[in-house]
């Protein structure tokens, strides 16, 4: 399969990108196939927590596949198919964490993918670039969007419009990525990273990312008031709060269970 995933007992699921000899670049149909599989990441409740990796050495994404995508013909109405095979870097929500665990080449769609997730771990060979401007194109799938969002200005257009690759270690500088690792330590880094926000009790999890990206578009009034009606939602319904407190007064580890 182009796409492989896998979900195990901790609630973690790993999303592989599997087309190595293409340098995981993606076409209509693995972009389909990738948007299947983020869709039941979202309604899954038993996904707690989710890492996306490319197969092989050499790269994480090289983004879209040039000779199948770029330059399709399409019909004007299909501009306004908005929802169509929907990503988490094209209009997808999905509140589950993702961990990035770059392997290699972050390149094009690649790129926007990393900005769609919420912690990233490469390795120090990993290249990153938007160079859809050396093709006639711009970085589509919110290129544009989260890089401006992410990064200081500056340097959010360095890349978007000189198209060039940046290594990881102006990634790491930048604030792009959260570590380098070596290869060997790569996906045990992610894991660990996977395996501690899975402890966690989901629909906090959940709720904190979902108000923490939605504050890039709220007042920081209306963003404190949604925190504290979601608080309130969650102490008034959530059972898992009360193992929390039950746990903290019986010294244990709490078991929560999403609900």
């Amino acid at each position: 399969m182009p796409i492989d995933y896998a979900l195990d007992e901790a609630g973690i699921a790993t999303v592989t990108i599997n087309r190595p000899d293409r340098l995981n670049a993606l076409d209509s149909e693995h972009y389909a196939e990738l948007s299947r599989t983020w869709m039941e990441v979202r309604d899954d409740p038993a996904v707690r927590c989710v890492i996306v990796t490319g197969a092989g050495e050499k790269a994480f994404c090289a983004g879209a596949d040039i000779k199948a995508v770029v330059g399709q013909k399409v019909e004007l109405w299909e501009v306004w198919r908005s929802q169509q095979t929907p990503l988490i870097n094209r209009g997808l929500e999905i509140w589950k964490p993702v961990i990035a665990a770059v392997n290699g080449y972050c390149l094009g769609g690649g790129m926007t993918l990393l900005l769609a997730t919420d912690i990233r771990v490469a390795v120090p060979h990993a290249e990153f670039g938007v160079p859809e401007v050396k093709r006639g194109i711009i970085a589509g799938l919110g290129g544009t969007q989260r890089m401006v969002r992410q990064l200081p200005h500056a340097l959010a257009m360095e890349l978007l419009l000189t198209g060039d690759r940046v290594d990881s270690d102006w990634a790491l500088r930048a604030g792009l990525i959260n570590k380098v690792v070596p290869a060997s330590e790569l996906m045990a880094t992610a894991r660990r990273y996977a395996e501690s926000i899975a402890r966690n009790a989901p629909l906090a999890v959940q709720a904190a990312k979902e108000l923490a990206l939605r504050a890039r578009d709220a007042s920081l009034a209306d963003g404190m008031r949604m925190e504290q009606f979601t608080n309130t939602l969650l102490e008034q319904l959530s059972t898992d709060v009360q193992e929390g407190r039950t746990a903290f007064i019986e010294k244990r580890k709490p078991s929560f269970q999403g609900r």
